[in-house]
């Protein structure tokens, strides 16, 4: 392929809008409102949108895409429905975003092995109402109806994670459009396999930066006999880790584990129209036979009351189930009347497991001490909690201290051995702290591979990767 890199790069630009333009005529835009809302539209980051967006509709669509970018080293942005938290969206150099939630097909489903083959603009809804009639369903759960290719993206996980695991357990094979233009495949519907390299692990959280998914083959399961959902309030956070942590150790298979502060409990009550309890509280969710289901049940209570939790108050009804956790699910728009005016900066970490009481509790006092109010929520049953903190991103002084709170969140989930994101990813927000949970060693390798991949840097360039 001859890359035209001899030239400007106003010049090879314009050279790529006018091929794309070519090939893909009014499914190329150059709207700007359209480019802003392909770029950051989540958090504290600056948007900075692509210079055209493409709107592909088959793999052969994103080849084409990539190819004519690639000719001409223009930067390329995959896009699902831009629901990523960390600038991942962003075009820091320019460049074309492909928008793939058109390719939005459930191409197979093979209900006797467990698994399915969609397209990456599928959404996770999309998915599990497709499927349901077969009596399956696919786990993770983000909150946001995410795309499976975006999810795939970012190694995304959410709330069902801490008995069926994140993405990078349910992605059993991908197709990727790599940085050239080439088609691969990564594995196979085998339940395992021992050939070759893990290339699904690879860029099942590679974020765009190693190439464009335009197939997952996903794990599912079946749907539970019987599903009970509950919650149960404590006297204070700390009751409510230990609690998390005493089940998680005794191996209660735990479907959803869910912690809410009580900033956010009456946030929800508020918003939800719910009547709980304002103190700092656990969502649950048990999954099984009716009789594994009694017996889950019991053992919580059991480890509940050890820690002062309070009677749990039960819900079997699928229309009460759905409103607990459409409620939980809601925690980001629940907290905006908090603050009339603020902008709302979502941030996450995990530690390990026997860390989280110590973790949350040393995080609730950085939160009260800088006089911020940001609700705690999280995947508790595997260390992952995130917080919003609501925040007047035009006031210097303010983002002072919320820069100083990130720091400090993450410098303390790193020194207790934990990450500085469970799931949201790196993007652009966090590229700055992986060194220092890695090592410059594991930084060079990832380098090494970038480079290998995608030698003209053009795959979401300025993400993962910290500056040099």
């Amino acid at each position: 392929m001859d890359v035209q890199t001899s030239l400007p790069a106003s010049d090879r630009l314009a050279a790529a809008l006018a091929a794309l333009r070519d090939r893909f005529g009014q499914r190329m835009s150059l709207s700007l409102a359209l480019r802003q809302q392909h770029a950051n539209t989540t958090c504290y980051l600056p948007n900075e949108p692509p210079d055209a967006v493409v709107f592909a509709t088959s793999t052969a669509d994103v080849q084409d895409a990539v190819r004519i970018c690639a000719a001409h080293a223009v930067p390329i942005i995959p896009y699902g429905v831009g629901t990523s938290l960390e600038g991942h969206l962003n075009a820091p150099q320019g460049g074309v975003s492909i928008d793939l939630s058109g390719m939005n097909r459930v191409l197979a489903v093979n209900a006797e092995d467990l698994d399915c083959v969609v397209e990456p603009g599928v959404t996770r809804k999309q998915l599990n109402e497709f499927i349901r009639q077969q009596g399956l369903f696919f786990p993770i759960d983000p909150g946001a109806d995410a795309s499976i290719g975006g999810m795939a993206a970012t190694r995304a996980s959410g709330t069902n994670a801490v008995r069926y695991g994140t993405m990078r357990d349910n992605v059993a094979a991908l197709k990727v459009v790599t940085a050239n233009g080439d088609l691969i495949t990564t594995g196979s519907r085998a339940k395992k396999s021992s050939a070759g390299y893990d290339l699904t692990r690879l860029f099942v959280g590679s974020e765009g930066t190693l190439g464009i998914i335009t197939e997952v083959t996903l794990r599912l399961h079946g749907l539970p006999e019987a599903i009970m959902a509950a919650v149960c309030p404590f006297p204070t956070i700390a009751a409510a880790c230990d609690t998390v942590i005493a089940v998680v150790q005794s191996g209660l298979p735990i479907a959803r584990i869910e912690l809410l502060d009580e900033v956010q409990v009456r946030a929800s009550n508020a918003y939800a129209k719910l009547d709980l309890a304002e103190v700092p509280t656990l969502f649950l969710e048990f999954h099984g036979t009716d009789r594994a289901v009694q017996e889950q049940i019991e053992r919580f209570v059991e480890i509940a009351t050890e820690f002062g939790g309070a009677a749990p108050q039960w819900a079997s009804k699928p229309e009460d189930r759905s409103r607990l956790w459409q409620a939980r699910h809601d925690a980001y728009w629940s907290a905006l009347p908090l603050r009339p005016g603020a902008k709302i900066i979502a941030t996450d970490v995990c530690v390990p497991i026997s860390r989280l009481a110590e973790c949350v509790t040393e995080t609730k006092r950085d939160i009260e001490e800088m006089g911020l109010i940001a609700p705690i929520v999280g995947h508790v049953g595997d260390g992952n909690f995130h917080t919003s903190v609501m925040i007047m991103t035009e006031d210097a002084a303010e983002m002072a201290v919320l820069k100083r709170y990130m720091t400090r969140l993450i410098d303390r989930a790193q020194a207790m051995g934990g990450t500085c994101t469970g799931e949201h990813g790196v993007g652009q927000g966090k590229r700055r702290y992986l060194e220092a949970e890695h090592g410059a060693g594991a930084i060079a390798v990832m380098r090494s591979i970038k480079q290998a991949l995608d030698p003209q840097d053009i795959m979401n360039p300025g993400k993962v990767l910290p500056p040099r």
